[in-house]
C-alpha cells in the first residue's frame, strides 16, 4: 500500500498528519485481511490499466450507542485531528443515526494518490440506537459493553480485535431477528464495515461507474440491486455502487460455527456541480463536485450486509 513518505508541504493542522495517515492505513491493512472477497476487489482495482493510482471516497464504521461505544468513541480522535463534521442522517427504520465528516484542509500533491499522499477520505460512522431497541436485546448488548470499554474504539478498529467477549450463538440468533445492524457489530465491532472508493479521481477504465458496473458484473461479483445496481441521487451528482458482503465462518464462544455477512466495497462517483460545469477538467477539485451523502442511497447501501439473500 506504498511508503507514508510525505514530502509536500502541508497546511495539516492537529497533529502529525503521518501518524494520521499510519492510523488509516491500519485500519485499511485490517479491513482486508480480514475480507478476501473486498481484498480481491481491492486488487483488482489496482491492477486495472496499469496500477490505476487508487482514491478513496470514504471509510464506514458501526457502533452501539451506548455508554461510550458509539460514534464519539471513534469519531473525537478523527476530530483532534483536524476532521469536521459534515452532516448527520437519521434512519428510524433501522433505528440508526450517522454522522460523517470531512477530511481536514491538506495540501495534496496532483499525482498523490492512496493514503499514502492523496486525499483522506470522508469518515462515516453509524451507531445503532440501543436504547430504542426491546429490554431482552438491550441486556444482551449491554451484557457485554463493558465500562469504559469505548475508550479503546480506534485501537479495536486499527487491530480488528473486538473489545468485548465473543458472543454466544444464541445471543447473536436473537440480535439477528431483531437488527442485523446489532448482530453484525456485536461479531465484528470497530472493524471497518466498508471502504468505497472515489470513482471521480481514478482516471482509467474505472473512472465511469457504468464501467465499473460492467466490469464487476463480467467478473460474476454479486452487486447490491436495492434501489437499483447504481444508486442515483435525487439531484442525479451522486451515484453509488456497492457489492453485497461475502458471508464469512464465525465460531461463537458455545462452540457453533455459522457464516455471517462480512464487509463489503463500494463505489462512489461525486458529479461536477452545475454552477461549475464549465470549469477546465484539470482545475476541477472535490469542492466543485456533489458532497455529501444521499438518504434513500444509503439506506440502501447499509443493504450490502443483508443476512437474507436479495429478492
Amino acid at each position: 500500500m506504498g511508503s507514508l513518505d510525505l514530502p509536500h508541504a502541508s497546511s495539516f493542522k492537529g497533529g502529525s498528519e503521518t501518524f494520521l495517515r499510519d492510523v488509516l492505513e491500519s485500519i485499511l491493512k485490517t479491513y482486508l485481511r480480514k475480507n478476501p472477497m473486498a481484498k480481491t476487489i481491492w486488487e483488482l482495482v489496482n491492477s486495472v490499466d496499469d496500477n490505476e493510482k487508487i482514491s478513496y471516497d470514504h471509510f464506514f464504521f458501526r457502533t452501539f450507542k451506548v455508554d461510550g461505544y458509539g460514534i464519539d468513541s471513534l469519531a473525537n480522535f478523527f476530530l483532534d485531528y483536524g476532521y469536521t463534521v459534515g452532516g448527520r442522517l437519521d434512519f428510524p427504520k433501522k433505528k440508526v443515526h450517522v454522522l460523517w465528516l470531512s477530511p481536514p484542509d491538506i495540501d495534496v500533491p496532483g499525482e498523490g494518490y492512496g493514503l499514502g499522499n492523496g486525499p483522506l477520505p470522508r469518515l462515516v460512522f453509524a451507531e445503532l440506537l440501543v436504547d430504542e431497541l426491546t429490554p431482552e436485546s438491550q441486556e444482551i448488548i449491554r451484557k457485554y459493553l463493558k465500562p469504559q470499554g469505548g475508550k479503546q474504539a480506534v485501537l479495536s478498529s486499527t487491530l480488528g480485535s473486538l473489545i468485548w467477549d465473543k458472543p454466544t450463538s444464541t445471543d447473536f440468533d436473537h440480535l439477528a431477528k431483531e437488527s442485523e445492524f446489532a448482530a453484525w457489530t456485536l461479531v465484528y465491532g470497530y472493524t471497518m464495515n466498508h471502504l468505497a472508493f472515489a470513482v471521480h479521481r481514478l482516471k482509467h477504465r474505472f473512472s465511469d461507474i457504468k464501467c465499473v458496473k460492467e466490469y464487476f458484473e463480467e467478473k460474476g461479483f454479486e452487486l447490491n440491486q436495492d434501489g437499483g445496481v447504481i444508486k442515483v441521487s435525487e439531484d442525479a451528482l451522486l451515484l453509488q455502487v456497492s457489492s453485497m458482503s461475502e458471508k464469512l465462518a464465525v465460531e461463537f464462544a458455545d462452540g457453533v460455527t455459522e457464516t455471517v455477512p462480512a464487509s463489503y466495497i463500494e463505489f462512489v462517483q461525486r458529479l461536477v456541480l452545475p454552477q461549475f460545469e464549465d470549469m477546465p477538467h484539470d482545475e476541477i477539485k472535490e469542492c466543485h463536485r456533489r458532497e455529501g451523502l444521499e438518504q434513500a442511497s444509503a439506506y440502501h447501501v447499509m443493504e450490502s450486509t443483508r443476512f437474507t439473500a436479495q429478492v
